[in-house]
């Protein structure tokens, strides 16, 4: 049972990993033009924050899941300024050579961005809560251990996909042109941005000021 939850989480780590959203979008952009290394962080913040969403998910911890639904308008507001924020500063940025970021405060932002902005979006929960539902995984209500090992096994794939992704990225590094960051820049800032205007227009207020309520 213990191995098995571990082998399933990795699974659903791979699943929920592989595609590129606004937030995989960020960590290639930052691979790219901050280092493999600042990138590979900001890549382990998505997963850390897959890996607890899953730990609270498969425990039925209502009070953190209960106060994200509740508090959902205030993160979804904080989320899509900030994604609105970093979709614009990246639109904007001219492609230069390659600027390393390896200090620690630097990687340690680079982390803590991407975990904040994933584990803030309800989402996350509520996209755990339905995989699980179809992959038929059993409640852990009281078992911590096979909690932490489904957890681990998510964190364990999604940490194996960016750490592949970032190495193919740092193999073919050299045969990217200016050119090409340039539009790596604008098409990733430009998603980004509009996936940040997306969820402030998925609150109620603002939808009623842009008369998407009718």
């Amino acid at each position: 049972m213990p191995i098995y939850l571990l082998i399933e989480g990795m699974l659903i780590g791979l699943v929920v990993a592989v595609p590129v959203g606004p937030l995989g979008l960020l960590c290639i952009n930052r691979a790219l033009m901050m280092g493999a290394v600042c990138g590979l962080f900001s890549g382990l913040g998505v997963a850390t924050a897959d890996a607890l969403a899953a730990g609270i998910v498969g425990l039925g911890i209502s009070l953190i899941s209960g106060f994200v639904a509740e508090q959902q308008h205030w993160l979804r507001l904080i989320g899509g300024i900030f994604l609105c924020y970093l979709g614009y500063k990246i639109y904007r940025t001219e492609p230069v050579a390659k600027k390393q970021i390896n200090n620690v405060n630097g990687l340690v932002s680079a982390y803590f961005t991407t975990f904040l902005l994933t584990i803030s979006n309800p989402v996350t929960l509520f996209s755990f809560i339905a995989i699980y539902a179809g992959w038929h995984v059993p409640s852990l209500q009281g078992e911590y251990i096979g909690a932490a090992l489904l957890a681990a096994g998510v964190f364990t794939g999604s940490a194996l996909w960016w750490i592949g992704l970032f190495i193919g990225l740092t193999t073919f590094h050299d045969k990217f042109s200016l050119r090409f960051l340039f539009w790596v820049h604008r098409v990733s800032g430009a998603v980004i941005t509009v996936f940040g205007f997306v969820v402030l227009l998925s609150l109620t207020p603002l939808r009623k000021i842009f008369g998407i309520d009718s």
